[in-house]
């Protein structure tokens, strides 16, 4: 659990202010001074980008004082800059990071990394100095049985220190102004009761405030799971068991790791080849025709979108997707971080695309300089990474035209009791704008659903899926907002595990067009009718995919309009699912 700071500095905190008290004593450095690895957030001011800064030789004719006034000259040297690159503009929304700079006329002019990318120098002006980003909002529901409450670092988008680096959300001092609600010692605001508080987040000269209210109503998201199953006459599948995938994957594993250290040498290499062509994978299905639906590549991820050699969990935008959406040409993923695996909190971070400016497969070569720059910057353009934010399991995606959302549940989570955490991100800043938690009981505290996959459909309403292990059933349940307030109710069942062998969903999307559910289990899909529209059963197996995916496990799926779209990772590609919507 994360420790709740209250106005003290970390050791390393404190040693970093005293070197810059030192190093503030001399104006220009002959070398240049490096740091630990940080993210750097970009504020809204432009500077200039340099490709280099560079102390160079030069010659100057001074005039003596005496009466004759002579000329001699005289040799020193003067830090040059290289070529203008661009504006720092241009990487408002990108993952900025930087471990040196160098002082020229009293001023630091740090080098950067954008999305993994070495880049080259600029102002530190340039950086949001001293800034406290926090949402402003956050609306809990009443909930006597959470004995956990909200973690008050989740409304933390960022906080930086005076040179614009990223601080870590434990070194940030938060109060809690309240006459009903208290913030307990490791940073939690418990909601078994009703009233609204003030927090406030600082360090140093930078300080916000964020508004949060506990809702009155206690009865809020008590339901009924009253839905009759539909009864599934399936044989007995099973898939492969997580200790078999991390095995499958361990050659992969470990030479990603060890090229995340080489400058991406070994994606830009593979990349390159797999430009040439897609992966194509074919699925036998229900009735045992071998070519009944097939899954083609259409985007690859890139490997990275962070600098080699970071050395704390906030310095990575991690390339393990967990989950996608598409909304038009908008793809949108959730990036958890791989040190986060085993925390019921797992952070990290998301990403936005524009997919209209998607150029064959050249996204995945973005850490690298296998682009030329004018290029790699048009992408850099197109694309939005978040701060590092709870995603909890991370499957739980879906947008629309302004937002995206995260229900941020975790499926190793010990108390089904606790309240659920739905978080409202812009897409226009890729910065978290409003949180919410609600409840569903069916009929008490004692029957709770916990929703560790859920599809967004609308700003109002998200359908979400439900594995009563208990009965042998999945449920289906429809929860709609009215304001700040929820409702759900349980829409349909299937009287099945559809899984034998307990395998963990990896996918959940209600495809609109044709009204039915996707379940994805490792390389199986299944397809079940919704019933949202009157005119099929509620929970009724349609068909299931096997496919060949060699281990490669689904990670996320998203449908929009007709379409129906996987996502694969070792590597991290989308595809494009064909003949199964129809």
């Amino acid at each position: 659990m994360r420790r709740f700071a209250l106005g003290m500095m970390t050791s390393a905190a404190l040693m970093a202010g005293l070197a810059s008290q030192v190093q503030a004593s001399s104006k220009d450095y002959s070398k240049s001074t490096k740091t630990d690895l940080v993210t750097k957030i970009m504020g809204n001011k432009s500077y200039q980008v340099y490709s280099s800064l560079k102390l160079e030789e030069v010659t100057k004719k001074v005039k003596t004082k005496t009466k004759e006034k002579k000329k001699y000259t005289v040799k020193k040297k003067e830090w040059k800059f290289g070529k203008k690159l661009t504006a720092s503009a241009d990487f408002r929304y990108a993952y900025v990071q930087s471990k040196s700079y160098k002082v020229k006329g009293g001023k630091r002019y740090y080098y950067i990394y954008v999305d993994g990318r070495p880049v080259g120098y600029v102002n530190e002006k340039a950086f949001a100095l001293s800034k406290a980003n926090v949402v402003s909002q956050v609306s809990l529901v009443n909930n006597p049985s959470d004995s956990v409450g909200f973690n008050a670092e989740d409304a933390i988008n960022y906080v930086t220190d005076q040179h614009g680096s990223l601080v870590d959300n434990d070194s940030v001092e938060i109060s809690c102004k309240s006459a009903k609600l208290n913030i307990s010692d490791t940073g939690y605001v418990s909601s078994r009761k009703a009233g609204t508080a003030v927090l406030t987040f600082k360090y140093g000269k930078a300080k916000a405030t964020s508004k949060l209210t506990v809702r009155g109503d206690a009865k809020e998201g008590i339901s009924s799971a009253g839905v009759t199953p539909v009864k599934t006459d399936l044989p007995k599948i099973e898939t492969w068991s997580a200790r078999d995938r991390a095995s499958s994957h361990k050659h992969w594993a470990t030479k990603s790791a060890r090229d995340r250290a080489s400058s991406h040498k070994y994606w830009a290499t593979k990349s390159a080849r797999d430009r040439a062509s897609s992966h194509k994978y074919w699925a036998t299905n229900m009735s045992g025709n071998a070519k009944g639906a097939d899954i083609e590549t259409i985007f690859y991820h890139p490997a990275v979108l962070s600098a080699p050699g970071s050395s704390n969990l906030e310095a990575k935008v991690s390339s393990a997707v967990q989950g996608i959406d598409f909304y038009d040409n908008d793809l949108v993923t959730s990036n958890l971080d791989l040190g986060q695996a085993d925390n019921w909190e797992a952070r990290g971070h998301m990403v936005y695309y524009n997919m209209r400016k998607v150029k064959e497969y050249n996204w995945q070569l973005i850490p690298s300089k296998m682009l030329s720059f004018n290029t790699w910057l048009s992408y850099i353009k197109n694309i939005k990474v978040s701060p590092y934010m709870k995603l909890g399991h991370g499957q739980s995606v879906g947008s629309t035209k302004k937002y995206v959302y995260v229900l941020a549940n975790w499926n190793r989570s010990n108390n089904w009791s606790n309240s659920q955490e739905l978080i409202r991100v812009k897409k226009s800043t890729m910065e978290i704008d409003k949180i919410w938690t609600f409840k569903v009981w069916n009929g008490s505290a004692k029957y709770p659903r916990i929703f560790l996959n859920a599809d967004v459909i609308d700003d109002n309403t998200l359908l979400a899926l439900f594995h009563n292990a208990s009965k042998h059933r999945y449920e289906y349940w429809k929860i709609s907002r009215n304001g700040d307030s929820f409702k759900a109710k349980e829409v349909g069942a299937t009287g099945s595990d559809l899984i034998s062998n307990s395998a963990e969903v990896q996918g959940f999307v209600w495809n609109s067009a044709y009204d039915v559910y996707y379940i994805a289990f490792n390389d199986y899909l299944f397809k079940i009718g919704a019933g949202l529209d009157g005119k099929t059963d509620a929970g009724k197996l349609l068909n299931y995919y096997k496919f060949d995916t060699g281990r490669r496990e689904f990670e996320g799926l998203s449908s929009y309009g007709p379409e129906l779209y996987v996502n694969l990772n070792h590597p991290t590609e989308t595809l494009k699912v064909n003949h199964i919507t129809k």
